[in-house]
């Protein structure tokens, strides 16, 4: 799954990227050269920490398909000044693992290829075989930086218990009617000694606050790379998000109450009926399946103010470094870990786990690309049984069509971090969402004059 980043690790980014800027001499305009389809030699990757059973099968499924070539996998975390300090040593990796968040302010730098060439010499149309939303995210100046993988939309899984407890329905659990929305939070919103014992819904204002921008019509990032924070349009997102946090409590005892959940363990905030409702990434439905004979899920999709269904993208790639030894090897190392057989392999892969597990559920694999979501969801996603659970897998394969990119900036991760800042201002009432987001945009620009600076 894809987990939002930290302020720190931005702010790293912030500080690798002025040192990159000055290890780069070719200020954003690396053409990344021919690429061939001739892998053969030595591949060093960075990538695939701690690999469950869809990652090593792929890797197993890549590495059969390049008989010529040597693998060999650092298998930890990217970590921003770690790239920084390989990149500044000439010791950078041919193929790397990182968040889409990241491509750009990379490719801004000339830090990593862009891969046109690679896709072509392979016979592979990015354009037709991702969603249009996950190539949105590593496209910068017209050109394709990085090979995707994964996309994890964001719905809103409901309680179905609180809920009925409450007299409430999942109709009323709808974005694109703040008044009714609120109005059904209040019924199942409940508090102990001022403060809450039970959500009505947890917005996670926090972790998903692209979806509340762009779901209600605003722009985080403009088509040139810039920050957006400041449009007038992005206020109507904070405004719901305060009117929901305002209903059960005041933001302060809302993150308080959300941050002592037991998100991952057998005390989740669904098995001790903690929420009535909460946005979550699909991801969330594999972390419920062991209990669910404790819970009682369902799930309605985030609608926009046209009531239409509403989701972001997100997920991790494959950058080729400018300066990588073999970039032909990574190139093919990367198309092959994700292609249809790549994810076919998974697919079997993950099959055969589940039914080592009895009751397993599969909740079926958000890859990226529409071909392989589709053929992984016919051939493993069978009705379970349990309606409340086929119902969330259902929703979520309803939204992922219905994506938007955040937008690709070289100031990526720092725009993100001005918008939580101003996300949090607003719920604390310390500065009006005109305010906040025009503060955080002031800061933005900072930021990504910061990042363009060596490639004007």
């Amino acid at each position: 799954m894809n987990k939002r980043h930290t302020a720190f690790a931005a702010l790293a980014l912030t500080a690798s990227v002025a040192l990159l800027a000055g290890c780069s001499s070719s200020g954003g305009s690396s053409s990344g050269g021919d690429f061939s389809k001739d892998a053969k030699g030595s591949l060093n990757a960075w990538g695939f920490d701690n690999a469950d059973d869809v990652g090593t099968s792929r890797i197993d499924y890549a590495k059969s398909q390049l008989k010529d070539v040597t693998i060999k996998i650092d298998q930890t975390p990217f970590d921003a000044q770690k790239f920084t300090t390989r990149v500044a040593g000439g010791n950078v990796p041919d193929v790397v693992q990182m968040d889409r968040n990241f491509v750009a302010t990379y490719a801004a730098q000339g830090l990593i290829q862009p891969l046109d060439q690679c896709y072509k010499v392979h016979d592979v149309d990015p354009t037709s075989s991702y969603y249009p939303s996950v190539i949105d995210d590593i496209t910068y100046k017209g050109k394709v930086y990085a090979v995707p993988q994964f996309y994890q939309p964001p719905a809103i899984i409901t309680n179905e218990r609180v809920m009925k407890a409450a007299g409430v329905t999942d109709a009323e659990i709808d974005t694109s009617k703040p008044d009714t929305l609120v109005a059904a939070i209040k019924k199942m919103y409940k508090s102990s000694g001022g403060n809450p014992s039970v959500l009505g819904f947890d917005p996670v204002a926090g972790g998903q606050a692209g979806l509340w921008i762009l779901g209600y019509g605003g722009q985080i990032i403009g088509s040139d790379g810039k920050p957006t924070l400041d449009d007038s349009k992005n206020e109507k997102g904070l405004e719901v998000l305060k009117q929901i946090t305002d209903a059960q409590g005041g933001y302060a005892k809302v993150k308080s109450f959300t941050d002592s959940f037991d998100t991952f363990g057998e005390n989740n905030q669904y098995v001790k009926d903690q929420v009535g409702a909460q946005v979550n990434a699909q991801w969330y439905v594999n972390v419920l399946t062991p209990f669910v004979d404790k819970v009682d899920i369902g799930a309605v999709p985030f609608k926009g103010p046209d009531g239409q269904p509403f989701t972001v993208a997100s997920g991790t790639s494959f950058v080729i470094p400018t300066g990588a030894k073999n970039k032909d090897a990574a190139c093919a190392w990367a198309l092959n870990l994700t292609n249809l057989q790549a994810w076919e392999a998974a697919g079997a892969a993950r099959a055969e786990t589940l039914k080592k597990t009895p009751g397993a559920i599969n909740t079926g694999l958000f890859t990226g690309s529409p071909e392989a979501d589709k053929t992984l969801r016919e051939k493993y996603v069978k009705p379970s049984g349990n309606a409340g659970f086929d119902k969330a897998i259902s929703t979520y394969y309803d939204v992922v069509g219905n994506g938007k990119s955040f937008g690709a900036s070289p100031a990526g991760q720092q725009i993100q971090t001005e918008l939580q800042n101003a996300i949090q201002s607003v719920l604390l009432g310390n500065k009006s969402p005109s305010e906040a987001l025009k503060d955080a945009q002031a800061a933005a620009m900072k930021a990504y004059d910061q990042s363009t600076k060596s490639s004007k």
